[in-house]
C-alpha cells in the first residue's frame, strides 16, 4: 500500500547532455497529472503520462523534466565566411584606392564578433526521447519507494487506532449489558417517590424498564460496528489502492457510534462513543494520504 505524498528524482547523462525528472505528489480525491518541461518535448506528453498513470490510482502528481549541457562539447561556434571576404575585399579595395603599402593580416577580423554565431548543437530526436523515458522510468522507480516507505507507516499509524476503536466497541457492549437492571432500580426508586409509599406494581415496572431499554438498544449497532471494524483491517493487509474503500468505510463507522450516542442516556456509553469518534477524525486525515 502506498501513500499518496511522495518524491522521487532520476537524471541520466550522455555526454555533455543531462536529463533529468523530478516527481512531487500530495493527496487528491482523483488522479491528476501535471507535467512542466521543454516545448520539444510536448509530442511525448500522452506516453509520458501513461507511464505515470501506470504507477498511481489517485493523488495530484507533478513531474518536471529538463535538459542541460552547457559544457564545451554542448556548443559550436559558426563563421561568417562572406561578411569575412567582404571585409578582405574592402580593404584591399580601400588600400588600392589610397595607395597604402603593407599586407593584410587575421587581425584585420580580431574582435569582430558580428564574423562568429555560437549554436548549442542539438541532440538528434530518437536519442532524446530514449533518453527522457529512461530518467522519467528512474525517477517513477524512486517515487514508487519513498510512497511505499510511507504508506507502511500509514497502516501502522491505522491499525493502532482501529484497535482503539474496537476496545471502545468492546467496552460499551460491556457497559450495556449492565444498563437494564440500572434501569429497573432507577424507575423502581423514581416511581416510589412519586407514589409515596404506595405499592408499586412490579410487573408493570419491569414492562416499562423494558420499553425504555429497547428504546435505547444498541446491539444491532454495536454488531454492524465489529463488522465495519473487521472490514478496515482486512483493507490494511491488501497491496491495491484503498484509500476510497477506506474513507467510504469510516463514515459507516462513524454513523453507527453516532446512533449509539444519540440512542444511550447512559454517561459511560456517551463518553466512550465521543472518544471514538475523536479517534475516527485523526483516521480518516491519514487515510486521506492512502492511495
Amino acid at each position: 500500500m502506498r501513500s499518496m505524498t511522495g518524491f522521487g528524482s532520476a537524471s541520466v547523462q550522455r555526454g555533455p547532455w543531462k536529463w533529468t525528472v523530478d516527481i512531487r505528489s500530495v493527496n487528491h480525491r482523483g488522479l491528476e497529472v501535471r507535467f512542466t518541461m521543454p516545448r520539444e518535448f510536448f509530442p511525448w506528453e500522452a506516453e509520458l503520462r501513461a507511464m505515470v498513470q501506470q504507477h498511481a490510482a489517485r493523488g495530484k502528481v507533478d513531474v518536471y523534466i529538463s535538459r542541460s549541457g552547457r559544457g564545451p562539447a554542448s556548443l559550436e561556434v559558426e563563421a561568417n565566411a562572406a561578411l569575412a571576404h567582404a571585409y578582405v575585399d574592402t580593404w584591399r579595395a580601400l588600400q588600392k584606392t589610397l595607395r597604402l603599402s603593407g599586407e593584410l593580416t587575421i587581425d584585420l577580423l580580431v574582435g569582430r564578433s558580428e564574423l562568429f554565431s555560437v549554436k548549442e548543437r542539438t541532440v538528434p530526436g530518437e536519442e532524446e526521447h530514449r533518453r527522457v523515458v529512461e530518467a522519467l522510468q528512474k525517477a517513477l522507480r524512486a517515487w514508487d519507494k519513498e510512497r511505499q516507505r510511507e504508506g507502511k507507516a500509514l497502516v501502522q499509524d491505522l491499525a493502532r487506532r482501529l484497535t482503539t476503536l474496537e476496545r471502545r466497541r468492546q467496552a460499551i457492549a460491556r457497559r450495556v449489558r449492565h444498563i437494564l437492571p440500572q434501569i429497573v432500580d432507577r424507575l423502581r426508586r423514581r416511581t416510589r417517590e412519586l407514589l409515596r409509599g404506595r405499592e408499586v406494581d412490579k410487573g408493570r415496572l419491569l414492562q416499562e424498564a423494558v420499553l425504555i431499554a429497547e428504546r435505547s438498544d444498541v446491539t444491532e449497532e454495536l454488531v454492524r460496528l465489529e463488522a465495519h471494524l473487521q472490514t478496515a483491517r482486512a483493507l490494511l493487509r491488501e497491496t491495491t489502492a484503498v484509500g476510497k474503500r477506506l474513507e467510504f468505510l469510516l463514515q459507516e463507522i462513524q454513523r453507527e457510534f453516532h446512533t449509539i450516542a444519540a440512542k444511550s442516556a447512559d454517561r459511560d456509553v456517551t463518553a466512550h462513543t465521543v472518544e471514538a469518534r475523536s479517534e475516527i477524525e485523526k483516521i480518516r486525515e491519514q487515510a486521506q494520504n492512502l492511495e
